[in-house]
């Protein structure tokens, strides 16, 4: 059985009021639930869970090296070896800036946790849909 993958990372937000202070996240892979990534970050209060966006990892592979997305997620290269995740959500949006390294890092580990073209063999069809319910 494939292992979760987790690696910490250290963004910045470039759009807002303080372009250069870190923030602390996480990025996040399930074999369980093999077509996605989580990018997770810690709760505002103690006591609460992690904000996590999830989105698909082929997304995140193509936005490292091309504009990618629809929707409330897109991701592209940015400057300085960076890549940009920009998410949204009713009208609001976050840009968040991730090492390049970090990311390519990321896709290395999952990709050899399930290999591409193998992810339905992996897939949890009872656990996804209990996440939806939940």
């Amino acid at each position: 059985m494939s292992a979760a993958v987790s690696r910490p990372i250290s963004v910045t937000l470039p759009e807002s009021p303080y372009p250069h202070v870190p923030v602390t996240g996480r990025l996040r892979f399930d074999p369980a639930l093999p077509y996605g990534v989580g990018l997770a970050f810690p709760p505002h209060r103690p006591g609460d869970e992690d904000v996590v966006w999830w989105f698909g990892r082929e997304l995140l592979a193509e936005g490292r090296r091309a504009p990618s997305g629809e929707g409330d997620v897109r991701i592209a290269p940015g400057v300085d070896g960076r890549v940009l995740i920009t998410l949204g959500a009713r009208g609001e949006r976050a840009v968040i800036s991730i090492p390049a390294d970090t990311v390519a890092a990321f896709l290395v580990d999952i990709f050899a946790e399930v290999p591409p073209g193998t992810e339905s063999a992996h897939l949890d069809l009872d656990l996804g849909l209990a996440r939806l319910l939940a």
